[in-house]
């Protein structure tokens, strides 16, 4: 599908791989509404590409819902939504003796597994009643979701249970949607990054990153978020990218 003219929304899109993924889907000629939790973020990145601030709770069916309707209202139903939106706090299921506090794996799970379906399956909608986009080979497609995940989905690390459980859960999702929304032409796709230099990453303690940075294969370096944004502008425009989980890392395997 190409971009240029198409209506995108990219939350998460404050900051990191959503702020890169918005740029570059801008400088393509895209519509793009840039949703974050924190608005001045959202704002502030909209501000430079000439896009949509918004702000909401990925979670939050009825934000959320109501901030899609500001963007459709503003731009037309959205053809390419990008979900960049997560966190990623570490915790071990037991630590000292006492259990991993429920609230906090509740919470990983619900922004990045229900966050990424809420934002789906508002998207999904939008595009099956949007008219078909034209293709040199005709494929009458309608629109892309881009979900994101992590190499933790298929080797999460000590104290990552909550996180790569939600990953894990947006990997499985993908074949599925895609196959249930393959009748509208709609395709889903999921991108797994490794290693990327983002504020998420920049949590982990200066030695540690180091060290994780040392097991990465080639090229032995953080990845940059417009990399990741590269690789949403090759999806989207290779309509037999489809029902797969497509991981950008370098060739590290998490120990």
């Amino acid at each position: 599908m190409d971009i240029a003219g198409k209506a995108a929304l990219v939350t998460g899109g404050g900051s990191g791989l959503g702020a890169a993924t918005a740029r570059r889907l801008a400088k393509l000629g895209a519509k793009v509404a840039v949703l974050d939790l924190s608005q001045p973020a959202a704002q502030e990145v909209a501000d430079e590409i000439g896009g949509l601030g918004l702000s909401a709770d990925v979670a939050d069916p009825i934000a959320l819902a109501s901030a899609f309707t500001v963007a459709r209202d503003a731009h037309g139903p959205v053809r390419i939504l990008v979900n960049c939106a997560g966190i990623g706090p570490s915790a071990k299921i037991v630590r000292d003796g006492q259990p991993m506090e429920f609230a906090a794996f509740e919470q990983v799970i619900r922004v990045n597994l229900l966050g990424t379906f809420n934002a789906l399956r508002l998207a999904a909608a939008e595009m099956s009643a949007a008219e078909p986009v034209e293709s040199p080979h005709g494929d009458r497609e309608r629109g892309i979701v881009i979900n994101t995940a992590s190499i933790a989905a298929f080797e999460g690390q000590v104290g990552q249970a909550a996180y790569a459980a939600s990953k894990g859960g947006v990997a499985a999702l993908t074949l599925p949607a895609s196959r249930e929304l393959a009748r509208h032409g709609v395709r889903v796709v999921t991108i797994a990054p490794g290693i990327f230099g983002t504020p998420m990453f920049y949590t982990v303690k200066e030695e540690w990153r180091a060290k994780i940075v040392e097991g990465i294969p080639f090229p032995q370096r953080e990845g940059h978020p417009d990399e990741y944004a590269e690789m949403v502008r090759f999806l989207v425009e290779n309509p037999l990218a489809n029902g797969a989980t497509y991981r950008l890392d370098a060739s590290v395997r998490l120990a």
